[in-house]
């Protein structure tokens, strides 16, 4: 039986002292505010029927999805799809990067974009790893840990919009569930929630590309 509803969450704040744009590197982990975080949006859908619960590989995302796993009595199952996209500035920041002529060509073309994995490339394994998860469930919620740009690229593609976008302007806050459930023959958005809200003022969210 399909499942009922898709629940993206983000990961909680990582610890990343150096600004640094951590992308696929690994090491990068929850800080104490992220375990937190984690926590907070596993309690929100307390009592919730979660069936199946899935992680993307990257440590910050198998830390985020354990409070679930906990709270529904579930295995993290890790779904190599849902990953953070590569970008050309792992291990540095935007802008100390841009200082160096190397990095001028990676910014040739902001639409696709140039300086990482396409957006078209993110929507498709995001949709493909989302409609497996969907299929093969026992009904009731899925929930899916993954990261900011991938979670957005959903957002944005079950709304028709242009996957091509200001990343200052993304509405995918650590910890944020969006939520999709199958309309006909595509996913459509049905609830966006922050259930770590209170805790986002005192977060750091400056790694992700």
């Amino acid at each position: 039986m399909p499942a009922d509803l898709i629940r993206l969450v983000r990961h909680g704040e990582v610890f990343n002292p150096e600004g640094i744009l951590y992308g696929r590197i690994p090491g990068f982990h929850l800080s104490e505010l992220g375990h937190a975080m984690a926590a907070a949006a596993a309690e929100s859908l307390k009592g919730h029927p979660v069936t199946a619960l899935y992680a993307s590989p990257l440590q910050r995302a198998q830390e985020s999805a354990k409070p679930w796993a906990e709270q529904f009595g579930l295995a993290v199952m890790t779904e190599e799809r849902i990953i953070e996209p590569t970008n050309w500035f792992e291990g540095t920041s935007v802008r100390r990067a841009i200082r160096s002529p190397k990095a001028w060509v990676q910014l040739r073309n902001p639409l696709k974009p140039s300086w990482g994995e396409p957006y078209r490339s993110v929507e498709a394994r995001m949709l493909a790893a989302i409609g497996d998860a969907w299929q093969q469930a026992d009904g009731g919620e899925v929930v899916m840990v993954s990261h900011q740009m991938p979670i957005v690229m959903v957002a944005r593609s079950v709304k028709d919009l242009r996957l091509s976008h200001n990343p200052s302007n993304r509405r995918c806050t650590l910890s944020s569930i969006t939520t999709l459930a199958r309309d006909g023959d595509r996913f459509v958005e049905v609830d966006y929630q922050e259930p770590a809200q209170q805790l986002l003022a005192s977060a750091i969210d400056s790694g992700a590309v």
